[in-house]
């Protein structure tokens, strides 16, 4: 998989960028856990999620926020990391000129700069967002959320508690226009451990989502 660098606002960011050889497939862009707490774009989540796209005829693009790994800049309380955020799907967006399908997937505090991206960007078409953090930030911005997708978490996560993600999703039902779909992974903590058998059935829940979602679109 190639590594790339491209421009970001306080400088240079690292990523991973995955092609197809098909002509204009959809684009995905994929938003790693909180910095300070040791996130990164090979995060197993993020890792896994990329792989997920990608093998749904995605391209693809992983990178480090900044002040991570080969990233310039410094954290900056997600305000930078959102602009960051940007930055990574217009270099997406300008490989990908022709393309008619862009999604946005975050983990925890990816998630959190994922759905903010959502609302800036009208041409995102849809989202998953895994164990968003909405016991840590405030999500009211959503209103309304632009675009359908799915969020999905743990029932043991003791990082975004399940009650705080159900209250979310329960706000976002009420408005109109889109719909969220709500998952939940029995047994699962935050960080969905593959040595626990967690992992694969979120995979497999977001690519059936995803693959369907596609699926809806060329009807």
């Amino acid at each position: 998989m190639p590594e790339v660098i491209f421009p970001g606002p306080e400088g240079r960011l690292e990523g991973r960028y995955h092609a197809q050889k098909s002509k204009d497939p959809p684009i995905a862009i994929i938003l790693h856990p909180h910095p300070q707490f040791g996130g990164t774009m090979n995060n197993r989540v993020v890792y896994n999620l990329h792989y997920a796209f990608y093998n749904l005829g995605f391209n693809v693009l992983r990178f480090n926020f900044r002040g991570v790994g080969r990233s310039q800049g410094e954290y900056d309380e997600g305000i930078g990391e959102l602009s960051d955020a940007a930055s990574a799907l217009d270099y997406l967006q300008s490989m990908n000129q022709n393309t008619k399908h862009c999604w946005v997937a975050g983990f925890s505090f990816g998630a959190w700069i994922g759905m903010q991206l959502l609302m800036r960007r009208p041409e995102i078409t849809g989202f998953v967002s895994v164990a968003p953090p909405a016991n840590l930030y405030d999500f009211t911005f959503l209103a309304p959320c632009p675009s359908s997708g799915l969020i999905i978490h743990g029932s043991a996560d003791k990082v975004a508690p399940p009650k705080d993600t159900a209250a979310l999703v329960s706000k976002l039902h009420e408005q109109k226009g889109i719909r969220i779909t709500h998952s939940q992974v029995e047994g699962a903590d935050h960080f969905f451990k593959d040595e626990e058998g967690h992992m694969k059935p979120m995979i497999t829940t977001v690519a059936d989502y995803v693959r369907r979602r596609l699926g809806e679109s060329t009807r």
